[in-house]
């Protein structure tokens, strides 16, 4: 049914017979049609996409866009949530804050280099991609953009990340914490890898607040703030 009232839209057919000749030839059909159907869905979508990178993602980059944005915000790992208990009760909370500000550090250092990654991602969308999309569920921008994007943004998170860790000291607050809490007695030595703990949580909230976005747009009319955004989420309004 979601096909067949994008069809009915895009090309204005007027009998089922028509619509499911076109259905069985829409991708070689809105392919070879610049300026209608499948062209403008993707426009729309890559407009979209742009708009949940500018309006969304550039706020992570910013001094606390993760540490002080509750649904991104990167807290102790679950093998160190023991240490930060412990921690707390022998009086070293200040030394358990700190190493939680500096995992947001680093990871809103990281986030500034996502956006040509994104760039290059939304521009390769194919009209298939496209399509998939705005009939798909809420998230399905979003899902495209993850899986097109991880390992790349992985690599390129990682070392930024390490590198930060160094640049704002994060590497010795945290040598700091491990080594005052292993030396408490009885407590199970820890020894863990915060780099790539804090790249997959980096990751982890780009894509979540992608998603707002997206979410937005697709549910209040109001958040589609260009004429192609208006006309291209009609299109999914009514599927």
């Amino acid at each position: 049914m979601k096909k067949i009232l994008l069809l009915a839209v895009t090309f204005s057919l007027t009998s089922c017979a028509q619509v499911q000749q076109t259905l069985n030839q829409l991708p070689q059909i809105s392919s070879q049609l610049p300026g209608v159907g499948g062209v403008d869905i993707a426009s729309g979508l890559k407009e979209a996409l742009n708009k949940g990178i500018t309006e969304q993602v550039s706020k992570l980059t910013a001094v606390d866009g993760f540490y002080k944005n509750e649904a991104v915000k990167i807290l102790m790992p679950e093998e160190l949530q023991k240490v930060d208990a412990t921690l707390r009760k022998v009086g070293l909370s200040s030394l358990a804050d700190e190493g939680i500000k500096m995992l947001n550090r680093a990871a809103e250092d990281a986030v500034k280099e996502a956006t040509p990654i994104f760039v290059s991602a939304v521009k390769n969308m194919s009209f298939t991609d496209a399509k998939n999309i705005l009939l798909g569920n809420d998230s399905a921008a979003t899902t495209y953009l993850q899986g097109s994007t991880t390992t790349a943004l992985y690599a390129k998170f990682n070392p930024v990340i390490k590198s930060s860790f160094e640049k704002v000291g994060a590497d010795a607050v945290w040598k700091n914490i491990i080594t005052k809490y292993n030396t408490i007695p009885l407590v199970k030595k820890v020894n863990p890898d915060l780099t790539d703990y804090t790249t997959n949580q980096a990751l982890s909230g780009v894509f979540k607040m992608i998603a707002v976005e997206e979410k937005e747009i697709r549910n209040n009319i109001s958040a589609r703030t260009t004429p192609l955004l208006k006309s291209v989420f009609a299109l999914q309004d009514g599927k």
